[in-house]
């Protein structure tokens, strides 16, 4: 929904910027409408990355396809370099180098205030959520967002923050070039402004990277799991556990346990089984493989 919700706001700002760009031909204008048009394409990236990460397991895909997830977001941050970040900043340098004046500087403040009524609203339904979602796993609402496994999420967040001080800057830029009849400040915001999504979209293209590569998640997440498998009756110690994101919020679990009594090998690969089964019930665990412990391996410590 957050998504969706953004995206409608883009498309209304960024027509909204592109009417105002051509009037006042204001370089940070320019910009700014740059930034959102590729925003609302960055917003389809993010509808297909909630719809196909959200996706069932199935043979070929025992692990469910929450990668996907990451990559949709990566090719979303990319579109904010490419899209946003470099026509701004090479608009803003031509616009240096032939400066012309704006005008209808009225237009341009109306438009700067609207849009920053639509992207402050979006930006405050997706730190509800996120609020929400940090509550939830107990953690800060800045480190859900920046380093947590919703991909989607941060991508809103990050842009509806990048929007908001885009607008910032085109507005510092735009009255200076009013007030001094300078277009070099102008063409300046410019080029601020594709600086900053260019820093966004490195962020981005960093996080999600680490996502697919890989990542264990947070030592919290590491403790709750093997407290919980030593909650379980039949477990006697844990010497061994792997978690993994394959997903945002789905993890895949691999432990090595030792179980309490002496059953054969049969009745133990029942019991592996059914014990498999039941950390499987939680939602945060996509899949869970377990294994016997060798007697000599140490017991970890949770």
């Amino acid at each position: 929904m957050v998504v969706v919700l953004a995206f409608i706001a883009n498309i209304l700002v960024a027509i909204a910027k592109t009417a105002a760009a051509a009037l006042t031909g204001s370089a940070s204008l320019v910009a700014e409408a740059s930034h959102s048009w590729a925003d609302a394409g960055n917003e389809v990236f993010l509808l297909v990355a909630d719809k196909r990460s959200a996706r069932q397991t199935d043979d070929e895909h025992p692990l469910g396809y929450g990668r996907e997830a990451y990559v949709w977001s990566l090719l979303a941050a990319v579109g904010v370099f490419t899209i946003g970040a470099v026509i701004s900043v090479g608009n803003g340098v031509l616009e240096l180098l032939n400066p012309e004046p704006a005008s209808n500087f009225g237009i341009a403040y109306a438009v700067l205030g609207v849009s920053a009524v639509l992207e402050g609203a979006s930006l405050l339904q997706s730190l509800v959520q996120a609020r929400r979602g940090a509550t939830k796993v107990e953690r800060e609402p800045l480190d859900y967002v920046v380093n947590g496994s919703d991909a989607t999420l941060r991508g809103v967040v990050a842009e509806d923050s990048a929007a908001i001080v885009g607008l910032v800057i085109a507005f510092a830029g735009i009255l200076l070039h009013q007030v001094t009849g300078d277009p070099a400040y102008d063409s300046i915001g410019s080029i601020l402004i594709g600086l900053l999504l260019a820093v966004v979209a490195i962020i981005l293209i960093n996080q999600n990277r680490r996502y697919l590569v890989g990542l264990n998640p947070p030592a919290q997440y590491r403790l709750g799991a093997g407290r919980d498998l030593l909650s379980i009756p039949a477990v006697a110690r844990v010497t061994y556990l792997h978690l993994e994101f394959v997903g945002p919020g789905q993890l895949y679990l691999v432990a090595a346990v030792d179980l309490t009594g002496n059953d054969t090998e049969e009745h133990v690969a029942v019991q592996l089984r059914r014990i498999e089964r039941m950390i499987e019930q939680n939602e945060r665990i996509q899949q869970a493989v377990l294994t016997l412990s060798v007697d000599d391996e140490p017991s970890l410590v949770f």
